[in-house]
């Protein structure tokens, strides 16, 4: 038997529902997520992301890269708040599992490629938004990287940040060409939204 939750409230707009739960009390967007190894959205880092998400323009055929993505439930709401296509990497296998099963509950499986490996291992590029609430090293380690895959004018969300490398991260995305739009503290962590600009000099 699969270690079931309640149901509770994200944001403004997302329920996040065990697979099996029958929800009409409200007009949320539902996130039905199992619950596993790779968590179903109780982290201030994830609350924090979902959060922001929300506030950001994704009508429209927008294509989404998420770094590190777990579970999946960066994209899958991403998606549906009403983004194109999204491509979820993730290093560890049985999070990629977890993520496709997550997105068959939620009906976009047709709109996410699978890549079980690095961002060295995917070839596309010019995303409009970049998700990746992963550690702060590994986000100072893949700057390069990162920003280079992101379209003119993306949006690039991280979080996973611990306040010592808060400052550090900021300071290496900004000289990559990143503005900052919002930089939100939290317990422990930080969440970042930046959007791709013009290098710094």
């Amino acid at each position: 038997m699969k270690n079931t939750y309640q149901p509770f409230l994200l944001g403004n707009r997302f329920s996040i529902l065990p697979p099996e739960f029958i929800d009409t009390e409200n007009d949320r967007i539902k996130l039905r997520m199992e619950r596993g190894a790779f968590g179903s959205g109780e982290h201030e880092t994830t609350e924090s992301c979902l959060e922001i998400l929300e506030q950001l323009p994704l009508n429209g055929n927008k294509k989404i890269l998420d770094i590190g993505s777990g579970t999946g439930i960066l994209s899958i709401a991403a998606l549906l708040l009403g983004g194109g296509k999204a491509w979820c990497v993730d290093i560890e296998a049985d999070a990629v599992h977890s993520c496709q099963n997550n997105c068959r509950l939620n009906g976009v499986e047709n709109r996410v490629a699978h890549v079980c490996g690095t961002l060295d291992d995917l070839q596309e590029k010019e995303f409009d938004v970049i998700l990746a609430n992963i550690y702060g090293d590994i986000l100072l380690a893949i700057a390069e990287d990162l920003v280079t895959k992101a379209s003119p004018d993306a949006y690039i969300l991280l979080s996973g940040i611990l306040w010592e490398y808060n400052f550090d991260v900021r300071q290496k995305y900004q000289r990559l060409g990143c503005r900052i739009i919002e930089n939100r503290m939290l317990k422990e962590f930080s969440t970042l939204l930046l959007q791709k600009s013009e290098p710094q000099e």
